[in-house]
């Protein structure tokens, strides 16, 4: 993936004196990055696809994927699970609804919130794309043998699990 097979710790000063960073990530080895350019190149090339065939985004078939799973759901709960922002999914949903893939009602238990859950339509493309998703994680996965997608499955969980551990880290405490 990078030329920068070892993390280098260049010598004390050199940043200064050489315009260059006294210290850089080994972007072969750093998981942050890895996941990143990993979801990165699946949400792009999925995008293509899904557009092409069935005239919804990835963000739009993670929507319709959660909604098959969990219907009459919150925006709020939509965001949690998916790690978006509030903004952005409420204008995807809004287009969604637009095209008559979700309906969005207000909560009759909680008036200030809204349920949102398939139509006809939405199931019917969800039911589409699905097929295709699971052939791409298949080619995706086909390197693994099945205790290694097993293990794989079970380690990133395991890392999503973890995800709290880094919240706040490196910002400056204004405590004191």
């Amino acid at each position: 993936m990078s030329r920068n097979r070892q993390a280098r710790a260049p010598r004390a000063g050199a940043a200064s004196r050489t315009g260059r960073a006294e210290q850089v990530l080994d972007l072969d080895r750093y998981v942050p990055a890895l996941i990143t350019f990993i979801a990165n190149k699946l949400s792009r090339s999925a995008t293509v696809v899904y557009q092409k065939r069935f005239g919804v985004n990835v963000t739009e078939w993670r929507i319709l994927s959660l909604l098959a799973i969990e219907p009459e759901i919150s925006a709020a709960r939509i965001c949690h699970v998916i790690g978006f922002d509030k903004g952005p999914v409420s204008r995807t949903l809004a287009g969604m609804e637009e095209r008559g893939l979700v309906s969005i009602r207000t909560d009759r238990e909680d008036g200030r919130t809204h349920s949102i859950s398939l139509t006809p339509k939405g199931y019917a493309t969800h039911d589409q794309v699905i097929a295709v998703a699971l052939e791409r994680e298949r080619r995706l996965l086909s390197c693994l043998s099945k205790p290694e997608r097993e293990t794989l499955i079970a380690l990133l969980l395991r890392v999503h699990g973890n995800l709290d551990a880094v919240k706040g880290a490196g910002e400056v405490d204004t405590r004191s």
